[in-house]
């Protein structure tokens, strides 16, 4: 019996202490780059090219396509640049294309 009491003691406390750490991770998840609790929502972001009426997106224009590409060389993903589904797609087949004809890298050193 003795036994059993020490185990859920040492439960309590392991709960205890997880409970801890979630609170102290959700308060830090939540503070912004300034440190403030309040400033939560983020700015809304817009698709450019549905902002800009562009309707087709031309592979050899590297200098529009170097707004989408991050410093690695990689597509940067919809979530960071607003893009909507469709022109992120056409993006993507367009800077696949200019890849294979060399006009942008693969990646960067």
């Amino acid at each position: 019996m003795g036994r059993k009491n020490k185990n859920n003691r040492n439960n309590r406390n392991d709960r205890n202490d997880r409970n801890l750490r979630d609170r102290n991770l959700r308060d830090r998840n939540l503070r912004s780059a300034t440190g403030s609790i309040l400033n939560l929502r983020q700015r809304k972001r817009f698709c450019y090219f549905c902002r800009e009426n562009i309707s087709n997106i031309d592979y050899k224009n590297v200098s529009l396509l170097e707004k989408f590409i991050s410093d690695k060389g990689k597509i940067r993903p919809k979530r960071s640049t607003g893009n909507c589904v469709q022109h992120q797609g056409k993006i993507a087949m367009a800077i696949k294309r200019a890849r294979i004809i060399a006009l942008i890298p693969y990646f960067k050193r």
